[in-house]
Protein backbone atom coordinates (compact mmCIF):
# COMPACT_ATOMS: atom_id res chain seq x y z
CA UNK A 1 0.00 0.00 0.00
CA UNK A 2 2.87 2.50 0.89
CA UNK A 3 4.50 1.35 -2.40
CA UNK A 4 1.28 2.11 -4.28
CA UNK A 5 0.26 5.49 -2.80
CA UNK A 6 4.57 6.71 -3.29
CA UNK A 7 4.03 5.70 -6.99
CA UNK A 8 0.60 7.55 -7.49
CA UNK A 9 2.16 10.44 -5.78
CA UNK A 10 5.16 10.49 -7.34
CA UNK A 11 3.00 9.97 -10.87
CA UNK A 12 0.20 13.09 -10.30
CA UNK A 13 3.78 15.27 -9.31
CA UNK A 14 5.61 14.04 -12.95
CA UNK A 15 2.21 14.35 -14.87
CA UNK A 16 1.80 18.17 -13.21
CA UNK A 17 5.25 19.54 -14.14
CA UNK A 18 5.02 18.03 -17.61
CA UNK A 19 2.01 19.31 -18.22
CA UNK A 20 3.22 22.88 -16.48
CA UNK A 21 6.57 22.72 -19.26
CA UNK A 22 4.17 21.73 -22.26
CA UNK A 23 2.27 24.97 -21.72
CA UNK A 24 4.97 26.62 -20.92
CA UNK A 25 6.36 26.50 -24.56
CA UNK A 26 2.97 27.59 -25.72
CA UNK A 27 1.46 30.15 -23.25
CA UNK A 28 4.42 32.94 -22.72
CA UNK A 29 1.68 34.80 -19.52
CA UNK A 30 2.83 31.68 -17.49
CA UNK A 31 6.33 31.70 -17.59
CA UNK A 32 8.46 33.00 -14.58
CA UNK A 33 10.91 35.91 -15.78
CA UNK A 34 13.65 34.03 -15.45
CA UNK A 35 12.51 31.23 -17.89
CA UNK A 36 10.86 34.13 -20.17
CA UNK A 37 14.88 35.46 -20.48
CA UNK A 38 15.55 31.76 -22.07
CA UNK A 39 13.30 32.16 -24.21
CA UNK A 40 14.37 35.54 -25.88
CA UNK A 41 18.25 33.96 -25.61
CA UNK A 42 18.26 30.58 -26.50
CA UNK A 43 15.00 29.72 -27.39
CA UNK A 44 15.60 26.48 -29.23
CA UNK A 45 18.02 24.77 -26.51
CA UNK A 46 14.95 25.68 -23.96
CA UNK A 47 12.00 24.48 -26.16
CA UNK A 48 14.58 20.96 -26.45
CA UNK A 49 14.67 20.56 -23.28
CA UNK A 50 11.61 21.38 -21.99
CA UNK A 51 9.47 18.91 -24.89
CA UNK A 52 11.99 16.25 -23.97
CA UNK A 53 11.93 16.79 -20.09
CA UNK A 54 8.31 16.84 -20.06
CA UNK A 55 7.98 13.61 -22.35
CA UNK A 56 10.29 11.90 -20.24
CA UNK A 57 8.91 12.60 -16.86
CA UNK A 58 5.38 11.39 -17.56
CA UNK A 59 6.35 8.67 -20.05
CA UNK A 60 9.31 7.56 -16.95
CA UNK A 61 6.04 7.47 -14.39
CA UNK A 62 4.72 4.62 -16.02
CA UNK A 63 7.91 2.63 -17.09
CA UNK A 64 9.37 1.91 -13.28
CA UNK A 65 5.88 0.60 -12.18
CA UNK A 66 6.61 -2.96 -12.05
CA UNK A 67 3.13 -4.22 -12.53
CA UNK A 68 2.22 -1.99 -15.72
CA UNK A 69 5.70 -3.47 -16.48
CA UNK A 70 5.16 -6.95 -16.90
CA UNK A 71 1.13 -6.38 -18.10
CA UNK A 72 2.00 -4.29 -20.66
CA UNK A 73 5.51 -5.66 -21.91
CA UNK A 74 5.75 -4.65 -25.83
CA UNK A 75 4.18 -0.99 -24.95
CA UNK A 76 6.98 -0.63 -21.97
CA UNK A 77 9.61 -1.80 -25.14
CA UNK A 78 8.25 0.70 -27.21
CA UNK A 79 8.09 3.37 -24.47
CA UNK A 80 11.76 2.76 -23.02
CA UNK A 81 12.96 3.90 -26.63
CA UNK A 82 10.58 7.37 -26.61
CA UNK A 83 11.81 7.53 -22.97
CA UNK A 84 15.53 7.16 -23.90
CA UNK A 85 15.44 9.48 -26.81
CA UNK A 86 13.46 12.46 -24.15
CA UNK A 87 16.69 11.77 -22.38
CA UNK A 88 18.94 12.29 -24.77
CA UNK A 89 17.22 15.65 -26.71
CA UNK A 90 16.34 16.81 -22.62
CA UNK A 91 19.87 16.40 -21.41
CA UNK A 92 21.99 17.59 -24.10
CA UNK A 93 19.59 20.92 -24.09
CA UNK A 94 19.89 21.11 -20.61
CA UNK A 95 23.73 21.20 -20.63
CA UNK A 96 23.67 23.74 -23.00
CA UNK A 97 21.64 25.27 -20.58
CA UNK A 98 23.47 24.90 -17.50
CA UNK A 99 26.48 26.85 -19.06
CA UNK A 100 24.37 30.23 -19.09
CA UNK A 101 22.28 29.34 -15.87
CA UNK A 102 21.61 31.91 -13.39
CA UNK A 103 23.63 31.58 -10.00
CA UNK A 104 27.26 31.79 -11.29
CA UNK A 105 29.76 28.54 -11.67
CA UNK A 106 28.33 26.74 -8.71
CA UNK A 107 24.61 26.38 -10.62
CA UNK A 108 26.44 26.13 -14.17
CA UNK A 109 28.38 23.00 -12.48
CA UNK A 110 25.30 21.26 -10.61
CA UNK A 111 23.31 21.43 -13.67
CA UNK A 112 26.13 20.41 -15.93
CA UNK A 113 26.83 17.45 -13.75
CA UNK A 114 22.56 16.78 -13.03
CA UNK A 115 22.57 16.62 -17.30
CA UNK A 116 25.62 14.47 -18.02
CA UNK A 117 24.64 11.75 -15.03
CA UNK A 118 21.39 11.95 -16.79
CA UNK A 119 22.58 11.18 -20.02
CA UNK A 120 24.93 8.62 -18.36
CA UNK A 121 22.50 6.73 -16.16
CA UNK A 122 20.24 6.52 -19.21
CA UNK A 123 22.61 5.34 -21.59
CA UNK A 124 23.57 2.40 -19.29
CA UNK A 125 19.98 1.37 -18.76
CA UNK A 126 19.49 1.46 -22.84
CA UNK A 127 23.10 -0.81 -22.97
CA UNK A 128 22.04 -3.12 -20.12
CA UNK A 129 18.45 -3.89 -21.44
CA UNK A 130 20.44 -4.39 -25.16
CA UNK A 131 22.38 -6.90 -23.31
CA UNK A 132 19.77 -8.66 -21.98
CA UNK A 133 20.69 -7.99 -18.49
CA UNK A 134 17.37 -7.06 -17.06
CA UNK A 135 17.97 -6.30 -13.85
CA UNK A 136 20.87 -4.20 -13.98
CA UNK A 137 18.80 -2.29 -16.75
CA UNK A 138 15.86 -1.68 -14.18
CA UNK A 139 18.73 -0.32 -11.86
CA UNK A 140 20.12 2.37 -14.23
CA UNK A 141 16.85 2.90 -14.76
CA UNK A 142 15.70 3.85 -11.63
CA UNK A 143 18.72 6.25 -11.62
CA UNK A 144 17.84 7.94 -14.71
CA UNK A 145 14.51 8.28 -13.86
CA UNK A 146 15.68 9.92 -10.30
CA UNK A 147 17.40 12.25 -12.21
CA UNK A 148 14.66 13.15 -14.83
CA UNK A 149 12.12 13.94 -10.92
CA UNK A 150 14.71 16.43 -10.49
CA UNK A 151 12.13 18.74 -12.24
CA UNK A 152 9.45 17.91 -9.86
CA UNK A 153 12.30 18.11 -6.55
CA UNK A 154 13.51 21.39 -8.14
CA UNK A 155 9.97 23.17 -8.21
CA UNK A 156 9.58 22.30 -4.36
CA UNK A 157 12.39 23.59 -3.45
CA UNK A 158 12.00 27.10 -4.61
CA UNK A 159 9.11 27.92 -3.10
CA UNK A 160 10.20 26.14 0.36
CA UNK A 161 13.76 28.24 1.01
CA UNK A 162 11.52 31.33 -0.52
CA UNK A 163 8.77 30.89 2.43
CA UNK A 164 11.98 29.95 4.61
CA UNK A 165 13.52 33.63 3.75
CA UNK A 166 15.82 32.68 1.39
CA UNK A 167 16.46 35.36 -1.70
CA UNK A 168 16.81 33.63 -5.07
CA UNK A 169 20.35 34.31 -5.99
CA UNK A 170 21.22 32.70 -2.46
CA UNK A 171 19.11 29.33 -2.98
CA UNK A 172 19.21 28.43 -6.69
CA UNK A 173 22.84 27.20 -6.59
CA UNK A 174 22.22 25.30 -3.65
CA UNK A 175 19.18 23.89 -5.65
CA UNK A 176 21.19 23.26 -8.79
CA UNK A 177 22.78 20.15 -6.97
CA UNK A 178 20.25 19.41 -3.87
CA UNK A 179 17.60 19.06 -6.74
CA UNK A 180 18.86 15.62 -7.79
CA UNK A 181 21.86 14.67 -5.56
CA UNK A 182 19.19 13.52 -2.57
CA UNK A 183 16.89 12.10 -5.53
CA UNK A 184 20.17 9.23 -6.58
CA UNK A 185 20.83 8.69 -3.03
CA UNK A 186 17.68 7.53 -2.05
CA UNK A 187 17.41 5.62 -5.36
CA UNK A 188 20.87 3.78 -4.34
CA UNK A 189 19.32 3.03 -1.08
CA UNK A 190 16.61 1.56 -1.99
CA UNK A 191 18.54 -0.27 -4.97
CA UNK A 192 21.13 -1.35 -1.64
CA UNK A 193 17.84 -2.68 0.22
CA UNK A 194 16.33 -4.61 -2.33
CA UNK A 195 19.88 -6.56 -3.32
CA UNK A 196 20.37 -7.22 0.49
CA UNK A 197 16.12 -8.67 -0.09
CA UNK A 198 17.34 -11.08 -3.03
CA UNK A 199 20.82 -12.31 -2.19
CA UNK A 200 21.59 -15.69 -1.18
CA UNK A 201 21.24 -16.42 2.24
CA UNK A 202 23.70 -19.81 2.40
Amino acid sequence: MVRKIAWVTMTVLAVLVGVYGGLAIFTPAIRPPLLQNLFDTVPIAVITHLAGGLIAIIVGAFQVNSRLRARFLPAHRWLGRLYVGAVVVSATAGFTLALGSHGGLVAHVGFGMMAVCWLFSTSNAYRYIRAGDTVTHRQWMLRSYALTLAAVTLRLYLPAFQMAGYGFDTSYPLISWIAWVPNLLIVEWFILTQRGRTAPTG
